[in-house]
């Protein structure tokens, strides 16, 4: 099979750019994903689309349509054309929602298997995931805040322990890199490790042990950055390190541990085994993954005991092994409320961009306006250098920043004017992780331990895809989890194309501001003072019912 990459250049196979940007995105998916040839993307089970027919078939309706339709997608198949106008979406999809009783990782293999349904990811069937690049500033400003609560805003000469090497843990170790650190990445299946030294997100490998703790007790007492990705897997690792007395300053954990079937590899399992059990024994395999992963917990909870700093990223991995016997895993703190809730209450969460051209120059172009324009806000200016200097691209070369409302805006409506004046080779495609403000609703993750207690409601994400389709985006997902994740969450994700049109300036705009707008509602709801005071200094419109509320005496 000839493996598909992204379409690069200014030739139109399609009827306009904003349909042409949508298949280049899905093509860009699949040119950085685990696996093409399941259309695999990341995590195990994120598809890009359900099976080949689908996604054959979907190629074949975005070269044809017509910008005053829009394609429905169910769970990754294309299901109906139908005739809407020029400022509506392209493409709607919703990717793996179950009702509520249902929404369980039985019921979600079961409809897996009969070609029902797939998991989306976050941002795997959406068409928006860029390659690790997507998660790496993210990781890198939780390693910042640590650093900044714990280590005196410094972490030179600490010790990072984590594992995973996937689409998304493979962000980490250029993550610790950047952040000063020496960072050891624990991973089962060599070839990931292989691939992000290939990508430059890795610097060293060995399958020993001692050679590993040896290179990163050097580079701590050096005070000196390094990564290292070490061979083996973390259920045995993380005891061993507890057996020598080896303690790091900061503990996490990226596996795919939100899935035992198809993810977490077991204590005694390579990969290869663990795929031969997934077919002869599959309870089995997730009974052996589940008691794994309780070891591994149980490890980190005895790190945080001996002083470090142990957080959760995202990836179940405390709720599985609560399962499995450890009752006080949630004593691991969440990283989202831990390390990064101030400003998601403001909005500010992991906007990306896209040069569809393919041309990377268009990515450095927009880096020195960034520069130029967002000088004083020095979470964005410190990362564009950084990633300029030490993030490699992949696949389409695409930027990710942290920007919140109006700058999202006023960065996009910049580069469409870049795009219309000739300045950029081509058009470029915003958009951003479903981890935002709005987009959101995961009670172990996202929205845990909400300051009013509204963890569990997942209005708030379909809230703002009905919002991003009535703001004239070009592309609006609704994704629930899938597999481990069944039932755990629900996101939007949006898509927006900067084609250089006035009618872009015009839904640029208004995504974008509606999109990062209802996020700080979202937090000002749930009264965080710093939302509220985002409400106040950028004039959001918010309905207090403070103002209507009256007293009735019986």
């Amino acid at each position: 099979m000839t493996r598909i990459t992204a379409e690069r250049g200014g030739k139109l196979r399609c009827k306009g750019w904003r349909q042409e940007a949508l298949l280049r995105m899905l093509e860009n998916v699949l040119e950085n994903s685990e696996n093409q040839k399941e259309l695999i993307v990341y995590a195990s089970l994120g598809k890009a689309a359900r099976n080949w027919p689908s996604y054959r078939a979907i190629v074949d309706t975005l070269k044809h349509l017509e910008e005053d339709e829009t394609l429905v997608i169910q769970s990754g198949k294309p299901i109906g054309i139908f005739k809407t106008h020029r400022q509506a979406p392209l493409v709607v999809m919703a990717n793996c929602n179950l009702v509520g009783r249902w929404a369980t990782s039985e019921n979600f293999y079961e409809l897996q298997d009969k070609g029902l349904i797939i998991w989306g990811g976050l941002t795997a069937a959406a068409w928006q995931y860029i390659g690790s690049q997507g998660v790496i500033q993210g990781t890198y400003e939780i390693f910042q805040s640590i650093a900044r609560l714990h280590f005196g805003g410094d972490l030179r000469g600490r010790f990072i322990l984590t594992a995973g090497l996937g689409g998304m843990g493979g962000a980490q170790p250029l993550a610790g890199r950047l952040a000063n650190a020496a960072i050891l990445c624990v991973e089962v299946a060599e070839e990931r490790i292989d691939k992000r030294i290939a990508a430059g997100y890795l610097q060293r490998k060995t399958d020993s042990l001692d050679e590993a703790l040896s290179w990163i007790a050097e580079a701590v007492s050096n005070r000196k950055s390094l990564s290292v990705g070490l061979l083996g897997n973390a259920a045995d690792i993380y005891p061993e390190l507890l057996r020598r007395g080896v303690q790091p300053d900061i503990v996490t954990d990226q596996t795919s541990a939100h899935d035992l079937l198809y993810g977490y590899i077991p204590s005694g399992f390579s990969p290869a085994s663990a795929a031969a059990a997934r077919r002869l024994n599959p309870a089995g395999l997730q009974a052996a993954a589940g008691v794994s992963i309780a070891n591994e917990v149980r490890a980190m909870l005895e790190f945080k005991k001996r002083g470090a700093v142990v957080f959760d990223n995202g990836n179940n991995i405390r709720s599985q092994a609560a399962q499995y016997g450890v009752l006080d895993a949630f004593e691991i703190d969440i990283f989202t409320e831990a390390f990064l809730r101030p400003l998601f209450a403001r909005a500010i969460g992991p906007f990306r961009w896209i040069a569809l051209s393919g041309d990377p120059q268009d990515i450095r172009i927009i880096d020195d306006f960034i520069l130029q324009e967002f000088s004083d806000n020095e979470i964005v200016s410190n990362w564009i250098i950084l990633a300029n200097s030490y993030v490699p691209f992949e696949g389409l070369p695409a930027r990710i920043g942290w920007f919140g409302h109006k700058d999202r805006s006023k960065l996009a409506l910049a580069v469409n004017s870049m795009v219309r004046e000739g300045t950029l080779a081509g058009p470029v495609a915003f958009s951003r992780d479903h981890l935002d403000a709005a987009a959101m609703a995961h009670p172990n993750i996202m929205t845990e331990r909400m300051k009013d207690g509204s963890d569990t409601i997942a209005d708030w994400p379909l809230l703002n895809a009905m919002l991003n389709c009535s703001s004239m985006a070009d592309l609006v997902a609704i994704h629930s989890g899938g597999g481990g994740y069944a039932g755990y969450m629900t996101s939007a994700g949006v898509t927006i194309v900067a084609d250089g049109t006035r009618e872009s300036d015009l839904r640029l705009r208004t995504a974008l501001d509606n999109d990062t707008g209802l996020g700080v509602l979202r937090y000002a709801d749930a009264g965080y003072e710093e939302s509220l005071e985002e409400v106040r200094d950028k004039s959001i419109a918010r309905v207090d019912i403070s103002l209507h509320e009256s007293i009735h005496a019986d």
